[in-house]
């Protein structure tokens, strides 16, 4: 199988009292876990977890060898499991992913993880880019609420927003049900 399953940034600090609190982390990170359970039992070999950390300690959330940068134990990576260490949005720029991906013959990734707004629009946008057929298991994705101009975007909202521009023209997006029942 030429698919790989690719988890964006599911860290400790994304959760209840880390330093980048998001909205229903928990939800997403079950939902992330039920997706690569199916991976692990259908397609050992491709699976790739990424990791954040803080280039620099003023962003104040996945700070190197800190319990926040972490990957959750939701999704804890078993050894045969690669780990991709990023350190800008786009999990491609500056790491190796995309050459591991065209190593083993990858052609489609599935994408899961957070933040909906920042990591996973720049991921997707990325792996489409460089000609990967892409899948995005919506609610196994989470943000945060926004503000511009003393005005609150609704996490849902943010959500809903950047997978409403993905959705078609640029990628398919599915439920974590609806991937499950049709893989």
């Amino acid at each position: 199988m030429s698919t790989a399953l690719i988890i964006v940034d599911i860290q400790n600090d994304y959760f209840p009292k880390g330093n980048m609190e998001l909205s229903n982390p928990e939800k997403a990170a079950a939902n992330a876990a039920k997706v690569l359970e199916w991976f692990r039992k259908n397609n050992k070999e491709n699976i790739f977890h990424i990791q954040h950390i803080a280039a620099d300690p003023a962003l104040g959330f996945f700070i190197s060898d800190t319990v926040g940068a972490e990957i959750h134990e939701t999704v804890q990576p078993l050894e045969n499991e690669s780990i991709i260490i990023k350190h800008f949005p786009n999990s491609f720029l500056k790491t190796e992913l995309e050459s591991k991906l065209k190593e083993k013959g990858i052609t489609k990734v599935v994408v899961v993880g957070m933040m909906t707004h920042m990591c996973i629009d720049a991921t997707v946008r990325a792996a489409v880019d460089l000609g990967f057929e892409t899948t995005l298991i919506e609610d196994a994705c989470a943000t945060r609420d926004l503000s511009y101009e003393g005005k609150i975007v609704p996490a849902e909202q943010v959500h809903y927003s950047f997978v409403g521009a993905l959705n078609g023209m640029y990628c398919a997006v599915e439920s974590t049900v609806d991937f499950l029942q049709k893989n």
